[in-house]
């Protein structure tokens, strides 16, 4: 939603391009994960898609998963009840949970974390600002651990591998990928991106 989406890329971008940016990475995430094999999509929503960009574009591409409302205020709740919620409505299952800040994700490097969770009781996908782009459990119980991890840090993935390792699952790591939060990471993501993402980058004015 312009004014609420990606509002660190303003300026260069202007809300409604940073909304647009937002709705690309989103939409070519859904685009990966959709054609990642063995992939049960989920997705986890908050805010007004009548009032999003790329507005039914999105809500043709959410026809292909099962969609989640978010619950809780703290960002460690959400994520731990996404978790929670995922679980009771494909129970067995382990969760790969993903963002949609990292839109160069292959279904090929989803392929290989999910293979990964298979033979590990979690794995971490680290990302360079110190935070992490994906975090995979066996058990929807020890996602609890994040909600006692501060987000949004330089840190975050340290205390996230941390608070796993005292609760006895030391998760594996997987690719570090850079996401993104400032346009110079929008930049430096779509240099190595496919889809819709670098046009939507391209459309700010340097």
């Amino acid at each position: 939603m312009p004014g609420f989406a990606k509002t660190r890329l303003c300026p260069p971008a202007s809300p409604d391009q940073a909304a647009e940016i937002a709705a690309a990475a989103l939409l070519d995430t859904l685009d990966a994960v959709a054609v990642t094999p063995g992939a049960v999509p989920v997705v986890a929503v908050t805010g007004d898609f009548a009032a999003a960009a790329r507005s039914a574009e999105i809500r043709r591409a959410l026809t292909r998963t099962t969609v989640l409302g978010q619950r809780g205020v703290p960002f460690g709740e959400r994520l731990a009840n996404v978790h929670a919620d995922t679980a009771a409505r494909h129970p067995g299952l382990p969760v790969l949970q993903i963002g949609m800040d990292t839109p160069q994700v292959r279904p090929e490097l989803l392929a290989a974390a999910a293979a990964d969770l298979a033979a590990h009781q979690a794995v971490l996908g680290r990302a360079a600002d110190g935070g992490w782009w994906a975090l995979g459990l066996r058990d929807p119980a020890t996602a609890r651990v994040l909600e006692h991890v501060p987000m949004s840090r330089s840190d975050t993935g340290d205390r996230t591998h941390a608070a796993l390792s005292r609760r006895g699952v030391v998760p594996r790591d997987l690719a570090e990928l850079s996401d993104v939060d400032t346009m110079a990471d929008a930049r430096a993501v779509a240099s190595v991106c496919r889809g819709r993402f670098p046009a939507a980058v391209a459309a700010v004015t340097r």
